[in-house]
């Protein structure tokens, strides 16, 4: 099998810049030996580690992982941007490098000129970019603002223009970073279909993005960078799922870490006779006499484990242990959950739902499980309270624990109500509904 792009062992080694070890002329450099390998390790940053990836000609590969994870110096290195460190990167074919969009541009000069001049730099000849030109200006949607200068245009048209004079390199080997987040709806679409076209017709495209549901649907195989390393090759939905289940641990550690820091800062804050906040202001707190005292909150998955991030649509219980040190007749448990912004999406108690209280001591664990999640994708906050029936608070606990919900659907909104579309036999749709 012929490979479009081969990258064998590569490393990529930054210097971090400090004023306590800098040269004072390129020749003191030069004379003074590696400039890299004399370095402390403290003293560097290793963006790629032995890196080895071969892309077979013709395939569209998508390159996931978090930010710092390496994907745009991998990119860079097979542009011929930079140079490895260590190993080798080799490429068969013409490359365009969908990268720094415009990276070349003077702003001085109208968009006609710039074009000419780009092309030029991407290997076309003058010829070669006369020949493409109108096709560039239609595709960039700059026909009105070609001949004014590129300081005047914004960002997006910038945008367009520079990857309009990419794509028409025709190259063999398209590289592709992150670009599509900048242009509109309209314009995006078209740039899809231009890579399903390159596609078509056996042109290698090497995609890093932060859009999995791109990589699932548009590319043959995922790479998932972390810490400069490969961390797994292969199917994109394998892929894709693997890093979602990474990051929903980082996720977990994360909010676990922020709430259990704020219930520390209200702990050694609380003032058990000041009057309490606003109930209809979404600021966090605590306060209460403790006769009957929340010992501890827990949010539990579909599969009993202690969770912080939910699919939308699964099941949640919210495990709450209480005490009271001595017998209380009148008491009610409340839970509330707000949004992000402190809107609040639902609550409820035991005494809305006409549950009287008779008599509770020692301790004891309240469950409070919703069955499906409805909720659209984000962050959420809890309040967890139990109180006399006239409001007087025992322990209130204002938004002191949060959780995500997760969903491959971009809905908009709080709820997400279970749903489903019917269609007549003359209206079509190609994808996930069929």
């Amino acid at each position: 099998m012929t490979h479009a792009i081969e990258i064998d062992s590569v490393s990529k080694v930054y210097r971090r810049f400090a004023r306590r070890r800098q040269f004072a002329t390129l020749k003191s450099a030069l004379l003074s030996g590696s400039l890299i390998s004399d370095l402390r390790p403290d003293e560097t940053f290793s963006a790629l580690r032995d890196v080895s990836l071969a892309v077979p000609q013709g395939q569209t590969i998508g390159v996931i992982g978090p930010n710092g994870s390496g994907k745009s110096t991998l990119l860079k290195l097979v542009a011929g941007i930079t140079k490895p460190t260590s190993g080798t990167v080799s490429v068969n074919g013409r490359i365009s490098a969908l990268i720094e969009l415009g990276a070349g541009f003077h702003p001085e000069i109208s968009g006609r000129e710039n074009v000419f001049i780009n092309g030029i730099m991407l290997g076309l000849s003058k010829r070669e970019v006369t020949r493409k030109f109108d096709e560039i200006v239609e595709f960039a949607q700059l026909e009105d603002f070609i001949d004014a200068p590129v300081k005047t245009y914004s960002s997006g048209m910038y945008m367009r223009l520079g990857f309009a004079v990419a794509i028409n390199v025709d190259p063999d080997v398209l590289l592709i970073d992150e670009v599509l987040a900048v242009g509109d709806q309209g314009f995006t679409h078209k740039c899809l279909d231009k890579f399903a076209e390159f596609r078509r017709r056996g042109k290698t495209i090497l995609l890093v993005t932060h859009s999995l549901g791109l990589v699932e649907r548009f590319c043959d195989e995922a790479v998932w960078l972390d810490g400069g390393q490969v961390k797994a090759t292969g199917d994109p939905k394998r892929v894709v799922d693997a890093y979602l289940i990474d990051v929903e641990e980082d996720e977990e550690q994360y909010i676990a870490s922020g709430d259990a820091k704020a219930r520390d800062a209200t702990e050694a804050a609380v003032d058990e006779t000041a009057d309490p906040p606003d109930m209809f202001q979404a600021t966090e707190g605590r306060w209460g006499s403790r006769e009957i005292e929340i010992v501890d909150v827990t949010l539990e998955g579909e599969d009993g484990d202690a969770s912080h991030v939910f699919p939308s649509g699964a099941r949640m219980s919210i495990r709450v242990r209480v005490k009271a040190e001595q017998p209380v007749a009148d008491f009610v448990f409340g839970i509330g959950l707000f949004n992000a912004e402190g809107v609040c999406c639902y609550g409820t108690n035991t005494d809305l739902e006409e549950l009287k209280s008779d008599r509770m001591a020692g301790e004891g664990e309240v469950v409070f499980t919703i069955d499906t999640l409805d909720l659209v994708a984000g962050t959420y906050k809890l309040d967890v309270a139990v109180h006399k029936r006239d409001g007087y608070p025992y322990d209130y606990h204002r938004l002191l624990y949060t959780f995500r919900v997760k969903s491959r659907t971009n809905d908009i909104g709080i709820f997400r109500p279970r749903h489903r579309w019917t269609f007549p036999t003359n209206i079509r749709f190609t994808g996930p509904l069929e």
